[in-house]
């Protein structure tokens, strides 16, 4: 599943399919010119599209809006599980002594704030090295440094640093000592990403409720919006979610919510 995780994010960024479709047409053209310039024609329609950001804005609203956070007390929940994903590469922790975040950086000070507003809440941070160049250092090790130094106490704190994938968070979370995943829990992850990770978590046998962070969409977005980087960056995360449930749900790896 990790494996195929990697070839999936390949495959649902927008560009990549615009270089491909470039590539058929330049092998196209002399052999077939007609259906290579009807192949470039929708290569240079599709590169174009892709920065109109109304269209994956909407496909991103309808995960995010799925879930909310809880709107009582936590006074009741043994902890937050975080998940890993809003860190950026280690090497660049390790050249420059500051740990770095990534435009998910909520899913990292989020919870710390959670922690100075409920102190008896613990914290689980749950994330190996989810890259297939691997370095040695798992997002865990990163986030430790990056808890201490805002203060947070080590006590509150519990790592897991083996998983890859969502669905290795919830396993190997649920395997670590002194965790019990049937006392209720509080998950905290991206909103885009809360449908999956919830599902996934929940068909682990976790009692977790779903606790987003790292919104990337308002109420509207206005028609007028165009960014080719930020138009292919919100299509892949739309895509990479819905295609990555399906996967998940055809391998009875996501609990039916």
């Amino acid at each position: 599943m990790f494996y195929a995780s990697k070839l999936l994010s390949a495959l649902t960024q927008p560009l990549a399919w615009v270089a491909l479709l470039m590539l058929l047409a330049w092998w196209w053209l002399p052999r077939r010119p007609r259906a290579a310039r009807w192949t470039l024609a929708i290569a240079l329609f599709l590169g174009a599209g892709v920065g109109w950001e109304p269209l994956p804005d909407a496909l991103l609203r309808a995960l995010e809006n799925r879930h909310a956070p809880p709107a009582g007390s936590l006074r009741g929940y043994a902890g937050v599980v975080v998940l890993g994903g809003a860190l950026e590469r280690s090497d660049i922790w390790r050249s420059r002594g500051q740990v770095a975040l990534n435009a998910g950086a909520e899913r990292m000070t989020a919870p710390v704030a959670l922690l100075r507003q409920h102190p008896h809440l613990r914290l689980l941070f749950t994330g190996g090295e989810g890259r297939l160049n691997a370095t040695g250092v798992s997002e865990a090790a990163q986030a430790r440094a990056f808890f201490a130094s805002l203060g947070v106490p080590a006590g509150q704190l519990i790592y897991e640093s083996a998983s890859r994938t969502t669905y290795e968070n919830a396993q190997f979370s649920a395997a670590l000592p002194g965790v019990d995943k049937t006392r209720p829990w509080l998950l905290l992850t991206s909103a885009w990403h809360m449908p999956r990770a919830l599902a996934s978590f929940r068909a682990a046998g976790w009692n977790v409720t779903p606790y987003p962070v790292d919104y990337r969409t308002g109420a509207t977005t206005p028609w007028t919006e165009y960014s080719l980087v930020h138009g292919a960056l919100r299509w892949q995360l739309a895509l990479h979610e819905g295609l990555g449930w399906l996967a998940y749900a055809a391998a009875g790896r996501a609990a039916a919510l």
